[in-house]
């Protein structure tokens, strides 16, 4: 009986050891507001794209300057047919006309996504979230470093659980630029569309070219939020799409822990 015991708690013990090798540490990661103006602007980018396709094929012509006509030869054009019969795109027929909603959907979720960027930054800047989570040091913008962040998810590597709980160098430098540069491009292009915001403030349109430059400027800046969307979500996916969403939800990031 004593054998058996033993071995009864000797086996006890090898599954508990096995189980606590399993059990996983919960940390904070990311503030509240952080995950707040997260999900806001996923949403607003999710209904200023629907709406912004449907303003596009209305005229998927491009010029440069401060105007352009059907009757001027564009600087380029993408090859999808017109929502309008009198713009020529080559095919002969037209998609359905939704300029109207699209329009109004693309104004409101544009003035939402401003006002949460403004948020997101100023909590930033009195936080110093960008100078703990985004600007990086020096070791960050090493050659080895910037190779090795850019290498690693082409192999379909997971990042560390290290990684977990901060940026590479790569991808502080690709926050930044989106934060910084892409989105105040993509809010002053659009807002110079606006003929409102154009006649109190001509200069928006002068200093980008002309009315049309800023119309193909917000077209090239809105794709490369685009790519950089789809690279994001794949990089999530990456690093265990669920365990990262739930992540951004909950504000606390499970990751094993092992004990002796």
């Amino acid at each position: 009986m004593a054998t058996a015991g033993s071995a009864q708690l000797t086996a006890e013990g090898s599954v508990s050891s096995a189980s606590t090798g399993t059990l996983e540490n919960v940390e904070p990661r990311h503030s509240a507001l952080v995950r707040v103006t997260h999900w806001i602007t996923a949403l607003c980018f999710l209904a200023l794209l629907v709406s912004g396709v449907e303003i596009l094929i209305s005229h998927p012509r491009f010029y440069w300057g401060e105007t352009g006509t059907v009757l001027t030869t564009p600087l380029f054009q993408l090859p999808i047919p017109s929502s309008r019969k009198l713009v020529p795109t080559g095919y002969g027929y037209v998609l359905p006309d939704q300029n109207g909603w699209s329009r109004a959907l693309h104004f409101e979720a544009a003035w939402i996504a401003v006002l949460t960027g403004l948020l997101y930054v100023i909590f930033g800047l009195l936080t110093r979230h960008f100078r703990k989570n985004l600007i990086p040091a020096r070791e960050h913008l090493s050659w080895r470093a910037l190779f090795t962040s850019f290498t690693k998810p082409l192999r379909l590597e997971r990042p560390s659980a290290a990684e977990a709980f901060s940026y590479n160098g790569l991808q502080r430098l690709t926050y930044l630029f989106v934060i910084f540069v892409l989105f105040p491009l993509v809010i002053w292009s659009g807002l110079a569309l606006s003929l409102g915001f154009a006649s109190a403030f001509p200069w928006s349109i002068s200093l980008l070219g002309g009315r049309q430059s800023v119309r193909t400027i917000h077209f090239f800046v809105s794709v490369a939020l685009v790519l950089f969307l789809f690279v994001h979500v794949a990089m999530v996916c990456l690093a265990g799409f669920w365990r990262r969403t739930e992540t951004m939800i909950t504000g606390r990031i499970r990751t094993p822990k092992e004990h002796g």
